[in-house]
């Protein structure tokens, strides 16, 4: 004698979802970087020795996580 098996479904009504924070921070951030990276490659220079900005912070938050 076999038990009845309950497969769930896709709820169709009154279904809801949350998002956690990160689902929409991270591409938000993502994006912002990406854009700042567009944003300055038209003022491009040959390296003097400094990092940008966009390193400094690019290699800190890499410390961090890493």
């Amino acid at each position: 004698m076999s038990a009845p098996t309950h497969t769930p479904g896709p709820r169709l009504h009154g279904a809801s979802t949350r998002l956690h924070w990160w689902a929409l921070a991270l591409p938000a951030l993502a994006f912002g970087l990406l854009l700042l990276l567009l944003a300055g490659s038209g003022q491009a220079h040959a390296a003097t020795g400094e990092a940008s900005a966009i390193l400094q912070v690019t290699e800190q938050i890499l410390r961090v996580v890493g």
